[in-house]
């Protein structure tokens, strides 16, 4: 095993002289193996270099990371604006401890438009997907998102005048199989469902409506004008109206946010930041034409990195994801950057013009940073004040439960079904009391006695959590791979009693509790009487929240199963289209209103099914109407 190169100066001017004077970017790895820092530079040797000279004065965070670099790996690029994607894509994907990580505050909403589809549709959401782990060959990388919003209600409001502005498909499935709903007849819909509209044309509406959430509302209206005075010469005065409404609706947005620059015609983003103990909120402000069009929020540790590392990590990421018209010509900061050549030749080569990056100090543009940094405080206290409240369920938790140190990782598990039918189960997992979607988990229970008519939720439970921990039960697990602190089972002494006798052989290493519904009672193992709580007290609202998170969970993947059997049993009734095809259909259409509303010729292109099966499907569809 590799010892830290700052403990072997040899091997370290040997791995230092091994990098290029190029534009890159380096690994910073440590004994084993693990990644601790992603970064890049213009020239890969001297950037490195500089980590080791003197490692004091780095600050605190990033001297005990040199303290455990045992490893260098490197890519070089042919740009430093290729070095920086790279770069981000690689935080993405590794995630190193001692990079500037921004969080994903599900407060803030994004707009989608989904550009990987033939008929885009647009849409408001808090998940932001990055399309086959962000891979830009992928259809779905094609999708944009918008934001993040701080002012969900506006968004929402914009979005509705969007939508009677511009015809836009206005349902996600159609109503009718051969004809628009009404939102067509009003002119609300170009009749997306029935393809009565091209997908070029339908794609050039959302261009436009794209504009006006990349802040170019004022390009768009300028653009719309022209089409106007065109119109009317051609004597087209119902386009000209209608052309004229849109305008009209357009300059109403954002009436009541005009900021006060001494030049409103230069497109700007002014960014700050404010700094607690634990967290740091940054705020965005993008002004276009002196109107404020929108303000970005994001969340990063605070301990990743200065004040301006963390604004320069933003930048270059928010940079990164937004198109290159949405880019200002001029970025107002309330730090220096520690590299901001790089960030502005990036900026300025993919924008096609220049793009100036400054710290303002008076007048105007300083009072700007000045408000911008004012409601980064604010949203600081926000994120200060859901901090506290769930170090304080863990700290009542603890106690509660007599534990040592606070509970790191708590799993909860239900069970759902209808008198046995389609039963699940579900594995949630909460990381420090917040939770961790990307360690929840569903299993389909595999007892054959349970079934319609006959279900066992004690059998249920003791099935999945032999299934959970098969590996410590064996002797073969790793406890420190995802070991939890707290096991949370949704039920009474009954259900506890029967996970007990499963896990028996491990309760010295963990917590295993059950949470009743009727009284919020907390059982544990071999305890006759519930443990003595208030059921408002902070750590059994957090073991609520765990348990209504695993029920909820297990019920979303309940009904998917049911309604995935249910269409299934409904094809069956079709001569010749066994399950692999079934699947295929369904994968190609979404849904059985879907396969009922396609022509043979459509059907025909499914994977497996020929023009005789499609034809015989039609038919089963439409045998009412023949």
């Amino acid at each position: 095993m590799l010892q830290p190169l700052i403990q072997d100066r040899d091997r370290l001017e040997q791995v230092l002289r091994q990098l290029p004077l190029a534009p890159g970017v380096y690994f910073l790895k440590d004994k084993t193996d693990q990644i601790l820092y992603i970064g890049k530079s213009k020239r890969l040797r001297s950037r490195v270099r500089s980590y080791f000279r003197e490692p004091a004065q780095l600050g605190p965070r990033l001297e005990l990371m040199v303290y455990q670099v045992a490893d260098i790996e490197f890519i070089v690029t042919d740009t430093e604006a290729e070095a920086l994607a790279l770069e981000a894509n690689l935080i993405k994907q590794h995630q190193p401890h001692f990079n500037v990580l921004l969080k994903d505050d599900k407060k803030y909403p994004y707009v989608c438009i989904t550009w990987s589809e033939p008929y885009p549709r647009i849409f408001i959401t808090r998940k932001r997907q990055f399309g086959n782990g962000g891979d830009p060959r992928s259809d779905s990388a094609k999708d944009r998102y918008y934001g993040p919003y701080v002012d969900s209600f506006r968004l929402r409001q914009t979005l509705a005048l969007v939508k009677r502005l511009f015809p836009l498909r206005q349902r996600p499935r159609p109503l009718f199989r051969d004809r628009p709903c009404l939102n067509y007849d009003i002119g609300r819909c170009p009749g997306v469902c029935q393809g009565l509209i091209s997908p070029q044309e339908y794609r050039q509406t959302l261009q436009r409506v794209a504009m006006i959430f990349q802040g170019r509302t004022g390009e768009l209206v300028a653009q719309l004008q022209a089409q106007m005075a065109q119109a009317a010469a051609d004597l087209n005065f119902e386009l000209a109206a209608r052309l004229r409404d849109q305008i009209r609706g357009l300059e109403h947005l954002g009436v009541d946010q005009k900021v006060s620059l001494p030049d409103d015609t230069v497109s700007r983003d002014a960014i700050a930041l404010a700094v607690g103990d634990r967290h740091a909120a940054i705020q965005l402000f993008q002004i276009r034409a002196g109107r404020l069009v929108g303000r970005l929020a994001f969340v990063a540790d605070a301990q990743s990195g200065s004040a301006g590392t963390i604004l320069q990590r933003v930048l270059e990421e928010h940079y990164a994801q937004v198109e290159d018209v949405e880019i200002p010509s001029e970025i107002l900061l309330q730090h220096p950057l520690p590299e901001p050549d790089f960030l502005r030749r990036y900026l300025s080569e993919k924008k096609g013009c220049a793009v100036s990056l400054t710290v303002p100090q008076r007048q105007a543009k300083a009072e700007l940073i000045a408000m911008v940094q004012r409601n980064a405080e604010l949203e600081l206290a926000r994120l200060q004040q859901a901090s506290d409240r769930t170090q304080t369920a863990l700290e009542d938790l603890a106690q509660l439960l007599g534990l040592d140190t606070l509970p790191h990782r708590i799993e909860g598990y239900d069970i759902s079904h209808i008198q046995g039918s389609d039963a699940v189960a579900s594995q949630v997992v909460f990381i420090d009391g917040l939770p961790a979607k990307q360690h929840y988990r569903h299993y389909n229970i595999r007892n054959p006695e349970v079934k319609l008519g006959h279900s066992d939720d004690f059998a249920s439970l003791a099935e999945i959590l032999r299934r959970r921990f098969a590996p410590y039960l064996e002797g073969k697990g790793d406890p420190l791979d995802d070991w939890p602190d707290v096991i949370l089972i949704d039920g009474g002494k009954g259900q506890l009693s029967a996970v007990v006798q499963v896990l028996e052989p491990l309760l010295g290493d963990l917590t295993l509790l059950s949470l009743a519904k009727q009284r919020e009672e907390i059982f544990l193992p071999h305890h006759r009487q519930p443990l003595p709580t208030d059921p408002e007290q902070p750590g059994v609202q957090l073991l609520r929240r765990v348990r209504d998170e695993a029920h909820r969970f297990a019920l979303n993947f309940h009904r998917q199963k049911r309604a995935q059997r249910q269409r299934r049993s409904y094809l069956d009734q079709i001569p010749g289209l066994g399950y692999q095809r079934q699947k295929e259909l369904l994968a190609t259409f979404r849904s059985i209103d879907y396969i009922r509303m396609a022509t043979p010729e459509q059907l025909a292109q499914v994977n497996g099914v020929g023009p005789r099966l499609a034809e015989r499907i039609y038919r089963y569809f439409h045998a009412d109407t023949d």
